[in-house]
Order: structure tokens, then C-alpha cells, then sequence
């Protein structure tokens, strides 16, 4: 790589939407050209793609035709054929929520390591189908082209072995059974930049709150993730848009034996209606439940910072002390009030929260005093994927 025209295209596929980045390789920086997605995959699909200055630059709907993952990336191959004209695609990089046990470190995509990602499919099954297929349908249209697997559970596999474990027999937990931990492609982005923002948090023990429509925490020890909220599943630790978060396994029982619920009525329950949905009734978007006056509403937003507060507490105990907070995602960049709610929960930890910079949006949302600081730092996973693809192909 290296060329003043070679690019790297960035892939996010979710269960009905297709998300994609371009970013243009200078001297060996990657820098942002396009951004879009293709939406309602298999009701209303729509196409839209932005510059960096948020202008659009395309955008193109089939009505009620269903596109599906196939039918996206075959349209987005032959856009980009045309809008990539004067570049050269040196490859994609994909998001791929669960590497398991093996893969702790972003890898080339040969066919072997396909299979191995399929069978981590019951680890992951809302998330990992999709995140594969437009790996396997660039592998059908663009067999020569290198595809780049970055994994959302790799940054977690510093956790130490007695905080990956539940207090199950050995068996199940040499089966794979164990806390993996995910949102690591955002939480890599936050330690590399913390350095820049911050050096004492860089070195020392920070919390980073990746809260958004799925929300998690991590605790950081000089760079390295030692304790994260979510488990062997997205669905632990906070609650989230329409995730229930951390759940007593008795629930699940009473819901099989007593609502004579199955597999598939408890993952939708769990997944798709729990959550500020469940809890407000009204709608899983925070920005909505802030601005309600139903008093359903004000009861999400307060267990969610409430279940935050918690976190907090039990991953402050886990880095044995604490020098920083970092707040990122859709909510943490977003959403003053949470993060003044979660500040002034924390003051016994010893942050105290300047109103003016928080409602400004930082970057440093904490007094010059404050014991323990706290940032507002956006994440950035496509560019960390990016990176991550650009290393390995450099290596190749």
C-alpha cells in the first residue's frame, strides 16, 4: 500500500441495514471520502452516501422490492466501481462481533477462517450471519480482493481468566462458556486516543462508557481492558435500547416453566423488547424518552443511569482505583443530561462535573480540581477498522 490513489472501504452489516466507510490512503494516513448506508434490506430499502462534509452524493430506494445482504453488496460493488474510479481498492474491512477464543487480533479472511467464524454463529446469532454475509458475497463477486475480519471481542481477550469466568462447571467453561466482552473495536479507538487527550488516563485506570442504542462499559488499565460489563452476550450489563441487560437466570426459567415460553419467544423478549422500550413502553430511542413526560419514560432514563451507577462502582473495584471517565457512542457524545445524571452519581469517586464544558460537549467535562477527570471522546470504529485493515494487508 502506499499509492496516492489506494483506499480501504470499511463494511458494517447489522440484520437490515448495510453500513459502509471509504477512506483514502496520503502518506500512509487514512482519511475519511465517503460515508453511507443501504437501510430496510428486506422492506423499503433505501441507499444514501455522504461526503466528509455530510453533503450527499447519492442516494437511490426500491420501493418495497426486498434487497437483502446479497442484493446491497452487489449494488454498493458496482456504485463504488464508478465513484472509486480513480481509486484503488486495496481492501475491506469488516466489523465482526465474536472472534471467540481464537482470534485476538484482526486477520486476513482465507476460507478456513470463514468456517471458523461460522461456527461461533450460537455464540452470536443476531449479530454474527449478518456481519459474515457480505463477506461471503464479496467472496463470490471479488474472489482476488483481501477482506480483513476485525473482531468487537478481540480488545477483551486481556481480561484476566478469574473475571472471564461464571461459577459454572469447568466443562462448560472450556466449551467456551465464558465473558467475552464486545464493543472492543470502539473501546481500541478510545485507548489509542487517549494519549492525545488525556496522558495520565492513557496511563493509568479509565472507565470508558460506550452508551448508545447498545450500551457498554469498560475498565481500562494502561491501555488494556481488565473488566467489561457485557458477557458471553451483547444482551448483559446495562440496559440498553431493547436489550434487558443484566438478568437473573431465574427469570428465564419462570418464563419457560409459568408463561410456557421457548428459545426463540425469550431471545425476542431479551433482545428486541426489553430494554428503555420495555421499561418506557413508548419508544427505544433516548433522545425521545428524554424529552416525555410520561412518567414511564423518566422510570427508563433512571434505570438506565442507575444500572450505570452500579457499573461504575463495580468497575472502579476491578481496576482497584480510578484516574478517568471517558463517555463515547450515540448517548455518551450526545446527551448532556445523562452524562451530568452519571457525573454527580460518581462524585464519591471524586469527579466533579463543570455544567458549562458538559453542555458544550467537552472534550474535558470535568473542573480543573476534579480528582478523577472525565472526557467526552467520540468513537470511531469504521476509521479503527481501517487502521486495522491497512496493518494487515501491510503485513501481508
Amino acid at each position: 500500500m502506499g499509492e496516492s490513489n489506494d483506499a480501504i472501504l470499511v463494511l458494517n452489516a447489522g440484520s437490515s441495514s448495510l453500513k459502509l466507510a471509504v477512506f483514502g490512503e496520503r502518506s500512509g494516513e487514512l482519511a475519511l471520502e465517503l460515508r453511507g448506508q443501504v437501510e430496510g434490506l428486506y422492506t423499503m430499502p433505501c441507499f444514501e452516501a455522504h461526503d466528509p462534509a455530510g453533503r450527499v452524493v447519492a442516494e437511490k430506494s426500491w420501493g418495497r422490492t426486498a434487497l437483502g445482504h446479497d442484493g446491497a453488496i452487489e449494488y454498493l460493488s458496482e456504485f463504488l466501481r464508478h465513484h472509486l474510479a480513480n481509486h484503488r481498492l486495496v481492501g475491506v474491512g469488516h466489523r465482526v462481533v465474536h472472534g471467540g477464543l481464537e482470534y485476538t487480533a484482526p486477520v486476513r479472511v482465507e476460507p478456513k477462517t470463514l468456517e471458523a467464524l461460522e461456527r461461533l454463529i450460537p455464540l452470536a446469532p443476531l449479530h454474527q450471519p449478518h456481519n459474515l454475509a457480505p463477506i461471503i458475497g464479496l467472496l463470490r463477486l471479488a474472489p482476488d480482493l483481501p477482506q480483513v475480519a476485525c473482531f468487537d471481542t478481540s480488545f477483551h481477550r486481556t481480561i484476566p481468566d478469574v473475571a472471564q469466568r461464571f461459577a459454572l462447571p469447568a466443562e462448560l467453561h472450556e466449551a467456551g462458556v465464558r465473558r467475552y466482552g464486545f464493543h472492543g473495536l470502539s473501546y481500541k479507538y478510545i485507548a489509542a486516543e487517549l494519549p492525545r487527550v488525556d496522558a495520565r488516563a492513557a496511563a493509568g485506570k479509565t472507565i470508558v462508557l460506550h452508551l448508545g442504542n447498545g450500551s457498554s462499559m469498560c475498565a481500562i488499565d494502561a491501555g488494556r481492558s481488565v473488566a467489561t460489563t457485557m458477557g458471553f452476550t451483547t444482551t448483559d450489563g446495562l440496559a440498553m435500547g431493547t436489550r434487558c441487560g443484566a438478568l437473573d437466570p431465574g427469570v428465564i426459567l419462570y418464563l419457560m416453566d409459568e408463561r410456557k415460553m421457548d428459545a426463540r419467544a425469550i431471545e425476542r423478549l431479551l433482545y428486541r423488547e426489553s430494554g428503555l422500550l420495555g421499561v418506557s413502553g413508548i419508544s427505544s430511542d433516548m433522545r425521545t424518552l428524554l424529552t416525555s413526560t410520561v412518567a414511564s419514560a423518566r422510570l427508563a432514563v433512571d434505570l438506565y443511569v442507575y444500572r450505570i451507577r452500579r457499573e461504575l462502582g463495580s468497575l472502579a473495584a476491578a481496576l482497584g482505583g480510578l484516574d478517568a471517565i471517558v463517555f463515547t457512542g450515540g448517548i455518551g457524545e450526545n446527551a448532556p443530561v445523562i452524562r451530568e445524571r452519571v457525573c454527580r452519581d460518581a462524585a464519591w469517586l471524586g469527579i466533579e462535573l463543570a455544567e458549562a464544558t458538559n453542555a458544550k460537549g467537552g472534550p474535558r467535562i470535568s473542573t480543573p480540581g476534579s480528582r478523577v477527570s472525565a472526557w467526552v471522546v467520540p468513537t470511531n470504529e469504521e476509521l479503527m477498522i481501517a487502521r486495522h485493515t491497512q496493518r494487515v494487508l501491510d503485513r501481508a
